[in-house]
């Protein structure tokens, strides 16, 4: 019998942008570097583009996991980008 994989600890996670930040403060650093209207065209969501609100996206984001993935891909996209830039 095999025993369930434990999710990784924070050690074992030294290289993953991601770990440990949360879904807010990813969307923040999204809207200061493109803005709502940049953020709109590069996902195309009602939440963006359409009276857009950090609540309102986080809720929508929170119930649609492809919608989380192409966020978080932006994210990392955002931080290459800095990073050549500066």
């Amino acid at each position: 019998m095999t025993t369930p994989s434990l999710p990784e600890s924070p050690a074992t996670q030294p290289h993953n942008p991601l770990h440990g930040l949360t879904l807010e403060a990813i969307l923040t650093a999204l809207v200061a570097y493109y803005g709502w209207a940049g953020l709109g065209e590069r996902i195309a969501v009602r939440c963006f583009t359409q009276d857009p609100s950090i609540v309102s996206s986080l809720k929508f984001l929170r119930k649609t996991p492809w919608a989380r993935d192409k966020v978080e891909g932006l994210y990392l996209f955002m931080l290459r980008e800095v990073r050549r830039k500066g």
